[in-house]
This record gives structure tokens, sequence and C-alpha cells, in this order.
């Protein structure tokens, strides 16, 4: 199933759980993005749509309301939504992390446009319907979007990025396969054009924005590749490393938390000892503290700071 197919069958399926009543067809048409203009082709997509659901177990329901006689549709939520399921830890978070997914796939976001129509239309929704695609998933990395946006399209990617010990930025064109989480860092594989041979980047060392570098489509990810595997191949635990940090007083009590010791400074300054062990990581959490933490050491942590910093302002 394409991905634009899925999004509109899930759109579809959320309007039709929200609404308290039966919607016409051309009230799902107005809501619903990813249906054509022409009413010929609109009903030939939707009759597909009804059966596709209904044989995926999806109850749509067909009926009309005391106070309208044109024929509308409907999924009850009593018949469509699931008895209490109890589920092991690790199922929980494998579906946390799927619906954490959908927002940055801007599932929940077209989700949420077909309901504003809905309302500004005059229909009543039900708010509690898209509760579950609400959710974000936390990365402060910027180039996860675009990676992600890529994967979907199969487009190849073209972007800056730093490796790990370098000082120098290289250009890398990308054909990307996926995007995966491991231990909170997220990397993107896939079959690097320059060095000719399957890579795996992480997001926090891309610079800069990620630029498509041809179309849609035209990345084929092999049938056999373990894109898991890839990652904790490269995954390696580094070693931990000390950092001086000079917080403002009575501020960064997250930093004051996880520090090794505490230091009264001068000047409305403090100092805490740090251990870490990504580069790119503590950076990224200490630029989170604005103006009122300042690394000092080591050098190369300091750097990773101001490089963040100078990205923001830029």
């Amino acid at each position: 199933m394409s991905r634009r197919k899925t999004e509109r069958l899930l759109n579809l399926v959320i309007c039709l759980l929200a609404t308290r009543r039966h919607l016409t067809a051309e009230q799902i048409r107005r809501a619903v993005p990813g249906y054509p203009e022409g009413d010929e082709a609109f009903q030939r997509m939707f009759e597909r749509d009804k059966v596709e659901l209904r044989e995926l177990g999806v109850p749509v329901e067909v009926g009309t309301d005391p106070w309208d006689d044109e024929v509308g549709y409907r999924i009850p939520r009593q018949a469509y939504e699931l008895p209490e399921i109890s589920l092991e830890p690790d199922e929980a978070a494998v579906l946390g992390l799927a619906a954490q997914v959908w927002q940055r796939a801007n599932l929940a976001e077209a989700a949420s446009g077909a309901l504003l129509k809905l309302r500004a239309g005059g229909v009543e929704t039900e708010e509690a319907a898209t509760g579950p695609l609400e959710v974000r998933v936390d990365t402060p990395d910027p180039a996860f979007p675009d990676l992600w946006k890529a994967v979907r399209e199969r487009r190849p990617v073209r972007f800056d990025y730093r490796g790990a010990g370098q000082q120098s930025v290289r250009t890398r064109t990308l054909e990307p396969w996926g995007v995966l989480s491991r231990r909170g860092r997220w990397y993107v594989v896939g079959h690097d054009r320059d060095r000719r041979e399957a890579r795996v980047f992480r997001l926090s060392r891309i610079s800069g924005a990620v630029a498509t570098a041809g179309p849609a489509g035209s990345v084929t990810v092999p049938g056999d590749v373990d894109l898991r595997s890839m990652v904790i191949r490269v995954d390696v635990t580094p070693v931990e490393r000390r950092a001086v940090v000079r917080v403002r007083t009575g501020t960064c009590e997250g930093l004051r938390h996880a520090a090794r010791a505490v230091r009264p400074g001068t000047d409305g300054w403090d100092e805490v000892e740090m251990v870490f062990a990504g580069l790119e990581w503590f950076a990224g959490y200490v630029v989170g503290f604005g103006p009122d933490a300042e690394v000092l050491e080591p050098a190369d942590a300091r750097d990773a700071v101001i490089r963040r910093l100078k990205g923001v302002l830029a």
C-alpha cells in the first residue's frame, strides 16, 4: 500500500470515528485529503476505500440521521475500539515509538486538518479521536524531519557531515533506507554514493540543512538489508569524559542535579563538574540552558556548543 493511500485511509477512519452523526460523501470529500475533485473519480475511489476498510475489519456504518434524509457514513466507536489489552513493557514501548513517528511523518497534522474542516462545516467531532496522534518524538536533531520524509518518498539527499573526531565537514550524497534510534541517538542508514557502499550517519553530526538530490521513488531498499544490525555495529559506547561548566547562580537545576560536584564561584556564577560520553549530545544538552551555562572545558565540547549556537543564529 502506498504512503499516500495509507494516509488517506487513516484520515478517513479518524473522520468517521470523530463524528457524532453520519457524514455524507460530499462532507467526506471536503474533509479528507487525497480525494480527487471529479465526482466520478471520487465515487470510485471512495467505494474502493470503504471496501478495503471493511476487509481490514473496520466497521463502516451506512445510515441516515433523523434530521437528514441523505445517506451518510460513520464508524461506531463501541464497535471499533478494542477491549482492554495487556502489553508487556517492550511491546508498549514499540507502540509508543510508532505513535511518535506518526507525528513526525505529518500524519497527525493531516488528521487534525481534516477535523478542522469538519468543525468549520458545522459537524461536531470528538476531541479524543486525535489523542494518540498528537504525541511528538523527542529528538533535538534538525535533520530528522527531512530525512524521515526522504525515506518515505524513497528520495536521495545531500548533507554536510562531520565525522567522529573530525573538525572538517564533508558533503555526503545518500540514498536513505531508514531512520533508526538507539540509546537515545538517531541514525540514518543508506547507500553512500560517494563511498559507493552502505553507511550509517548519526543525525547529531549533520550540519546545516538536508537537501534533496534526486526524484522521489529513485531509491531502492535492498530486501535483505538489516538496518538495526548496521546501526549496532557503529554504535559503540564512547569513553566517559570530564567537563567543567560555568552556571549562573540560582539556575540550571538540571545541570546541577546531574553534576558530579558543584563549586561556588564568584560574580554570580558557580562551576559544575560533569561526566559525559557523547560529545554532540552533551553540547545539545548544555545549549538548552541558554545564556545561563558556559562550557569551560574540554575545548572540543566548548567548540561543539559554539557551533550549535552559531547554527541557531544562522
